[in-house]
């Protein structure tokens, strides 16, 4: 987004107080008309940076244009060095809360893991503690942690999970599903006893509180006794559940001892937002995670470190490993600013490779999750956009993307179909078909050309809403030659929109994107192949299905001008007014023959080949 004069009339004015600013380090402070500061920020160079806020022409993101249209003064610190300038920024920007600047609140309540006090004791989430009777763990700051942990004890030692009430309901009904997929051990079929479901549950409770190396320690003491007692139907129940512990231990990420002290952390971007989720490991446990609405997007490096700083700024203690999703601006300055904040060791790193990248996408899938809610799409939605996005080089997920395909059968019939996607879902009152008006025989590039420059002029008219607005990207159903001959179009009619391919395997699945001299490969990037699998398919579907029902007409079209005074415009005529062969066998010889403007004997003609049609 360009800011001129239009939007602030001071632009001239901090132009020209710019020019003169010191290439020194330092912290810029930017106030709106009242005199109230609204950013803080600081730079290695203030006057690179504070110029490239007011210069002509500069594409700014949404936030950063509202931002500079508010902007009438600034003040500036020179510090000595860029770290200097961090910390100063750090201090003022807690000491002052600017409007755009990330700032954080940190108002959680506490979640307790609830023990009931029955016969059959349940283990259950809870986000208060009563006085029941029930035995109860914690608090714990994060309800995701307490869910999380929950679910796995009874998963693992295959807890009841439904709202039967036991002994009651003992033998009352047959087992459920959860039974017979091992989910559940079935104490509602009346092989365990109170005894030994109790063992379990404590068992269960342990396990929560230790995790799973402790557990599986005094699990196989028990079993061993067992052996040497001759209970081999105990040991085998025992070995069982030595195996299901191990077993979770091996995929789940809530208990793991070789995880060290670390907070992980990842930001979502959406076409209009951006929120945040951080992850937190204490001693082997996932123990807390926060989520943070960050408001409107930005630059993902610089949106980075700005979180970072302002969520240790509110933190009394950091871990000694601080794993980020994406690279921010400066990483060696983060660390150094936490080391000293601190007062010990911290390592700020971007994991590539191992278990810790799993992690970070367990943040970042976290982070998807939140964002969603925000945007009403799903997490997978939201990651495919972002994958894409990535792909392409893109700077933001595409909020609208346009896709063209081209369907014929021979040199007969020729149309394209064009679909809209909006934040990742099909967006159908936008969908438009193009019969083809300039090609007269089979030229798949002629054809796109023309549903191109067709579309673009619809644009530039601005009657239609549909074409009224401009896509983010636009994909091709086809390849590198594709892509050559519609690119030259939309330079010719000065659209400047991303433009790519979709190729196809040999089993007609999409398999890659082409660039023009070149393909991108979305195999590793799941949620963005998913994402124009779907488009691919939807285009296809819809070019398709309006190239049969053009065939169908115009074989309806053939059989009326055989009628003698009847030729493919009257045909036509009728074919618009009735739209149905039903429609048009039901008609009357007066509904025929004003329609057509036809005599009445050509209206009985007409009517004698419309019965006969099959």
């Amino acid at each position: 987004m360009y800011i001129t004069e239009e939007h602030n009339p001071r632009l001239p004015f901090l132009r020209d107080k710019t020019s003169k600013l010191t290439t020194s380090p330092g912290v810029y402070i930017m106030k709106d008309k009242g005199g109230k500061i609204i950013y803080i920020g600081k730079a290695k160079n203030l006057h690179n940076r504070v110029t490239s806020y007011f210069r002509k022409g500069q594409d700014h993101l949404p936030k950063v244009w509202k931002m500079v249209s508010n902007v009438n003064d600034y003040e500036f610190i020179v510090t000595d060095s860029e770290f200097e300038a961090l910390v100063l920024e750090c201090s003022l920007i807690k000491m002052h809360t600017p409007k755009y600047n990330i700032l954080l609140k940190d108002d959680k309540g506490y979640s307790y893991i609830r023990v009931t006090n029955e016969p059959y004791p349940r283990i259950q989430a809870v986000l208060q503690k009563t006085d029941d009777g029930a035995e109860y763990i914690g608090p714990y700051t994060s309800s995701f942690t307490v869910k999380q942990a929950v679910e796995e004890a009874n998963k693992v030692f295959r807890l009841p999970t439904c709202t039967k009430i036991f002994p009651r309901d003992i033998k009352k009904e047959r087992p459920c599903l959860n039974y017979h997929i091992k989910r559940c051990m079935g104490v509602c079929t009346g092989h365990f006893g109170e005894d030994e479901y109790r063992k379990t549950v404590a068992q269960a409770v342990d396990y929560i509180k230790n995790g799973s190396a402790q557990s599986v320690e005094r699990l196989t003491a028990e079993m061993e006794r067992a052996a040497e007692d001759l209970e081999f139907e105990l040991a085998a129940k025992l070995r069982d559940r030595i195996n299901a512990i191990t077993k979770a231990a091996e995929s789940q990420k809530v208990i793991d001892e070789t995880i060290p002290d670390c907070d992980i952390i990842a930001i979502s971007q959406n076409v209009d937002i951006a929120c945040a989720s951080v992850i937190m490991y204490r001693g082997g446990r996932l123990t807390d995670k926060a989520d943070y609405f960050l408001g409107e997007r930005a630059e993902p490096a610089q949106m980075m470190e700005e979180f970072v700083l302002s969520f240790y700024a509110m933190k009394e203690d950091a871990p000694k490993n601080v794993l980020l999703a994406e690279e921010p601006a400066d990483i060696e300055m983060l660390e150094q600013y936490l080391r000293e904040k601190y007062d010990h060791a911290v390592y700020v790193s971007v994991p590539k490779r191992g278990h810790l990248v799993k992690l970070c996408t367990l943040a970042k899938n976290n982070a998807n999750e939140f964002i969603s809610v925000r945007v009403g799409r799903t997490g997978r939605e939201v990651a495919g956009l972002e994958e894409l996005a990535r792909a392409l080089g893109m700077e933001k997920p595409p909020r609208f993307i346009e896709c063209y395909d081209i369907s014929n059968l021979a040199s007969s019939d020729m149309v394209a179909g064009m679909v809209v996607f909006e934040n990742g879902r099909p967006c159908r009152k936008f969908y438009r078909k193009f019969g083809i008006k300039t090609v007269f025989e089979q030229n798949d590039y002629a054809c796109m050309t023309e549903v191109i420059e067709r579309r673009f002029a619809e644009y530039k008219k601005g009657e239609d809403e549909g074409f009224s607005q401009l896509p983010d990207l636009i994909l091709l159903d086809g390849g590198n030659g594709h892509v050559n001959t519609i690119r030259p179009v939309l330079e010719r009619l000065g659209i400047k929109v991303p433009l790519y391919g979709l190729v196809k395997d040999d089993r007609h699945r999409t398999r890659a994107i082409a660039t023009g001299n070149g393909e991108i490969s979305l195999l590793k990037s799941r949620g963005a192949f998913a994402l124009v699998t779907q488009i691919q398919d939807e285009v296809h579907r819809v070019a398709i299905s309006y190239q049969k029902s053009k065939r169908k007409k115009s074989s309806f079209t053939l059989e009326l001008t055989q009628v003698r005074g009847v030729g493919d415009k009257k045909a036509q005529k009728l074919l618009r007014e009735f739209k149905t062969k039903e429609a048009l066998k039901n008609a009357s010889l007066e509904e025929l023959r004003a329609v057509a403007g036809v005599s009445m004997e050509t209206a009985r003609e007409l009517k004698s080949i419309i019965d006969e049609m099959s």
